[in-house]
C-alpha cells in the first residue's frame, strides 16, 4: 500500500519553492491551455502538494480568482502619457482584446464574479488615456462602458466563433474610431 507523504497545511521546507507568484504563473498556463480556471486540486497536483498548502496563500477559491484574474489583466497595454490618446486607446484595446483570445474561459470567468478587481485595472488605463480631454465623470464612464460592452461582445464572438480568422483585429478600427470621436465630439472636450 503507498503512503501519502503530502501533509496538510503550511507547506514544509521541502516545498518551499511554492509561492503565490508560482501558483499564480501556474494558474495562468493551465488556464491558457485549458480554458478555464484551474481548480485547488489541480494546482496542488501540478505542485505535488496538498491541496491545503494552497489555502495557505489564497483563502479559497474566489481569493485564487481574484489574483489570477488581476494579474492577467494587469498584463495588458500600458498606455503612455506623451503619446496620442486615440492611438493608445486603440492600443489598450486590442490588448485586452488579444488577453481575452489568449485565455478562453477568463471573459466568462470575470463577468461571473462579484469582485471588480480586473475592471479597476482597464478603467485605470482607460482614465489615463482619456484624462486630456476633461470630459465631465459621466460622459468619461458612459464612453467606457460603451468601449468594454464592445470589446467584449468581440471577444465573445471570437470564443463562439467556428472560425475564429473571420474576426480579425482589423474589424476593431472602424467601432474604436466611432467610439474616439463621440469621446472628441463632446463639447467640452479639449480638442488635442
Amino acid at each position: 500500500m503507498a503512503v501519502n507523504e503530502k501533509t496538510r497545511g503550511r507547506p514544509q521546507k521541502a516545498r518551499a519553492q511554492l509561492s503565490e507568484a508560482r501558483i499564480l504563473a501556474v494558474a495562468k498556463a493551465l488556464m491558457k491551455h485549458d480554458g478555464k480556471v484551474p481548480s485547488l486540486r489541480e494546482l496542488a497536483r501540478q505542485f505535488d502538494v496538498d491541496p491545503m498548502a494552497i489555502y495557505h496563500y489564497f483563502n479559497n477559491k474566489n481569493a485564487l480568482l481574484e489574483a489570477l484574474t488581476v494579474a492577467l489583466v494587469d498584463e495588458i497595454y500600458q498606455p503612455k502619457l506623451s503619446e496620442d490618446w486615440q492611438q493608445e486607446l486603440r492600443r489598450l484595446s486590442l490588448s485586452y482584446v488579444t488577453l481575452l483570445r489568449d485565455y478562453n474561459g477568463l471573459l466568462q470567468t470575470m463577468l461571473s464574479m462579484s469582485s471588480n478587481g480586473p475592471a479597476s485595472v482597464f478603467t485605470a488605463r482607460y482614465q489615463t488615456i482619456i484624462a486630456p480631454l476633461g470630459l465631465p465623470t459621466a460622459v468619461a464612464r458612459t464612453g467606457l462602458h460603451l468601449l468594454v460592452d464592445y470589446l467584449h461582445g468581440f471577444a465573445l464572438s471570437v470564443s463562439c466563433s467556428h472560425d475564429s480568422s473571420l474576426l480579425t483585429d482589423d474589424m476593431l478600427t472602424g467601432p474604436l474610431a466611432l467610439i474616439c470621436h463621440g469621446l472628441l465630439s463632446y463639447p467640452t472636450a479639449t480638442h488635442s
